[in-house]
């Protein structure tokens, strides 16, 4: 039976088999003894996307990881780094260096900020995602028309994510073949990627797509 660690754009953990490209994680928010999620769905502000392999590592998925036997960070699954962003988690400074590096660089340059440090990033995504008390920030055609690649919208329940002029339906398993973004009727629409990480794509910051995408 599939573990609940299953993470869609809303910020929401699901129980699915799929698995994704990407772990990640929001601090320890499971019973290692039962590997069920506890009630509470975060305990940090720093949303991490990490990879699946890293240094030969291995992990008891949601079981007991940390230190004495204790259970450790839970281990949460993405479909791909844009899933990941949307639903307001970053690249993580321990296993994807570089790329954090690289979110924090464009940051710094969409706020005017020289040298920004992780606190305020991770500040700031807290109190954006939907999943940590975020509002929900409607767009009509024009603001959809001017979302950078890999952001991610709403509508009718559903996700879409925004790659070449185009909306492709988000699912566990892949991305649907998608329609124009200019044919998209107005209304009805909101936004998912928190406003900070917007920025971040807009001033550079390249998503890492599943390959679905690209059907």
């Amino acid at each position: 039976m599939p573990l609940q660690n299953r993470v869609d754009p809303f910020g929401d953990i699901h129980a699915v088999a799929a698995r994704g490209l990407f772990t990640g994680n929001r601090g320890v928010i499971h019973d290692p003894d039962t590997k069920t999620l506890l009630k509470r769905r975060w305990t940090t502000r720093a949303w991490l996307i990490c990879d699946c392999e890293f240094g030969g590592r291995r992990r008891d998925v949601m079981g007991r990881n940390g230190p004495s036997g204790h259970a450790g960070w839970t281990e949460l699954f993405f479909l791909d780094e844009v899933t990941a962003l949307a639903a307001g988690h970053r690249p993580c400074f321990f296993c994807r260096r570089e790329r954090a590096k690289d979110f924090a660089t464009r940051f710094g340059e969409a706020f005017g900020i020289d040298e920004p440090k992780v606190r305020d990033i991770d500040a700031r995504l807290h109190a954006e995602r939907l999943a940590s008390a975020g509002k929900c920030i409607g767009l009509d055609r024009s603001g959809l028309a001017a979302l950078p690649d890999g952001a991610m919208v709403a509508r009718g329940g559903n996700a879409f994510a925004i790659k070449g002029g185009r909306m492709l339906r988000w699912k566990f398993g892949g991305y649907e073949p998608g329609s124009d973004v200019a044919t998209w009727p107005a209304g009805d629409l909101a936004l998912l990627t928190p406003p900070t990480t917007i920025a971040a794509l807009r001033a550079g910051y390249i998503s890492a797509w599943h390959p679905s995408a690209g059907r």
